[in-house]
């Protein structure tokens, strides 16, 4: 029990934070299929895939020739009501946005408003002067300005100045690093640059990217979050023990949208991703399209603007993910092909993941080549194992109260080493569990409670309950009567005997 804590929580880092995220593991290997195969083929996989992924909903859509092409879903919008999830629902992109942004950037670049090179400074005037004023426009695109992943971390927002303070807030605090020397992903340069948007146009950033994204591409079901409930959205389901509950209302981040915040459905997103792989001048050049989906430089090899890219494969893809909502948008843009899949879940450990059911429905769309997620009986069995863990320690400290004696009599220098060292060590394990592990995954234990409330919430009892297990044994080994030895019998001492004198 007392390092079981900790190496629970760093085998959590292995199975929810694997080395490449999904969409990036597919490989053309077929000719386009005619719309009415590549249908069939993905309607075969959601059947296949949509229960044992726990998502109540899902959508999807096809571009094939650089045109939309089919489209369908399955599911209800929200557990509990009739209403059917179909192409035209609109469901929050999460990071898919991040391309939309990057969009909006080069937009303003090839009307000659914007320098990618130049220090972000130049457009956003709260970076001036401080420790953020030398990351460039580029660096920000690409993940290079040195913003970390905490830094980015999702917040609420829903005045029109939430993003301008958020944005101040950052440029306050600088990059965690230098600008230029790694890769690193964060929503934080993604907010930057949704202001540089602002300062630049004169516009918000939701009303630029409606005026010259949404409209101009004919995304009628798609708006930008602007803080407010919409009824029309699919309901976000979260992971909550071996089921899916409904977020309690479809409420939107304003001051987050640059980094996430579209809301686009399934036949809305394939328009958009049409004119990203048609290699035709329209709300960006064909020379912008390509500046888009090619590797940003050297310090990010696999990342262009806006877009994770494999180029040994051709493919250019990015997921998003917001509570209750996973989503992936694929391209192979030299083919003019392109899919994207839209979930209302969020995907449990080791159970009710949807990453199977959008890397399946894509590969189907598209005709690449499955890739084997491997077996998810691990990461099943060590949530359940992170659910017990806290039974475990109850079950402990009830076993130290009913056997106190014992613990009692192992006081002495020895004894009290061997009860205090799971105090340590448990305390240990909590640090692990409660910072080191978000950390590692570039959040914190609030944020994880966003998406995974069931996961966060028995990460925060096996911590709480193991220090407290051994708090109690401790406590119990420094109070009450220790060990006695055994008394002689109470009782008149018998008179000692002396020797006989002989005659």
């Amino acid at each position: 029990m007392r390092l079981l804590l900790p190496a629970l929580a760093l085998g959590l880092v292995l199975a929810v934070a694997p080395p490449w995220p999904s969409g990036a593991r597919t490989t053309a290997i077929s000719a386009p299929q005619s719309a009415e195969g590549v249908a069939r083929a993905v309607e075969e996989v959601v059947a296949a895939e949509l229960d044992a992924s726990g998502a109540p909903g899902v959508a999807w859509a096809v571009v094939l020739d650089g045109e939309v092409g089919p489209a369908g879903a399955a599911g209800v919008a929200r557990l509990g009501d009739d209403e059917r999830v179909t192409p035209a629902t609109p469901f929050a992109l999460g990071s898919i946005t991040k391309g939309v942004t990057a969009l909006a950037v080069v937009q303003l670049v090839e009307a000659g408003d914007v320098d990618l090179d130049a220090p972000a400074s130049r457009y956003v005037a709260s970076l001036a002067g401080g420790p953020a004023a030398d990351v460039t426009v580029r660096q920000l695109l690409s993940h290079t300005a040195g913003f970390s992943t905490r830094q980015g971390s999702p917040g609420r927002g829903g005045a029109e100045d939430d993003l301008e303070r958020r944005v101040a807030r950052l440029a306050a605090a600088g990059p965690a690093r230098a600008p230029g020397e790694r890769w690193e992903y964060s929503n934080a340069g993604y907010l930057v640059l949704g202001r540089l948007v602002e300062e630049v146009s004169g516009r918000t950033y939701q009303r630029y990217v409606t005026e010259e994204v949404l409209r101009p591409l004919g995304m009628d079901d798609s708006f930008v979050a602007d803080g407010r409930t919409h009824d029309v959205m699919a309901t976000g389901h979260r992971p909550w023990f071996w089921t899916k509950h409904p977020l309690p209302e479809d409420g939107t981040d304003r001051a987050g949208a640059p980094a996430g915040g579209v809301v686009a459905s399934a036949r809305d997103v394939a328009r958009y991703l049409a004119a990203m792989v048609d290699g035709e001048d329209d709300v960006v050049s064909a020379r912008g399209e390509a500046l888009l989906t090619s590797p940003a430089g050297g310090a990010s090899p696999w990342y262009g603007l806006g877009w994770s890219v494999d180029s040994d494969r051709g493919t250019v893809w990015h997921s998003g993910s917001t509570p209750g909502v996973e989503t992936l948008a694929t391209m192979v843009p030299a083919e003019g092909r392109a899919a994207v899949v839209l979930v209302n879940a969020g995907s449990g450990v080791g159970v009710g993941e949807t990453t199977v059911l959008r890397d399946r429905v894509t590969a189907a769309a598209l005709g690449l080549a499955e890739v084997d997620a491997g077996p998810r009986w691990p990461r099943s069995l060590l949530f359940a194992s992170l659910v017990l863990l806290p039974v475990g320690y109850v079950l402990s400290a009830a076993w130290a109260w009913r056997h106190r004696d014992a613990i009692r009599a192992k006081r002495g220098p020895a004894g009290v080493l061997s009860i205090g060292l799971p105090l340590l060590t448990t305390t240990a394990g909590a640090w692990v569990v409660l910072d080191l592990v978000p950390r590692l995954l570039g959040t914190t234990v609030a944020t994880l409670g966003l998406f995974q409330p069931d996961l966060a919430l028995v990460l925060v009892a096996g911590a709480a309950t193991g220090v407290l297990w051994a708090v109690l044994r401790l406590g119990i080994a420094l109070t009450g009567p220790g060990r006695r030895l055994p008394r002689a019998p109470v009782g008149r001492p018998a008179a000692p005997q002396t020797p006989s004198r002989g005659p």
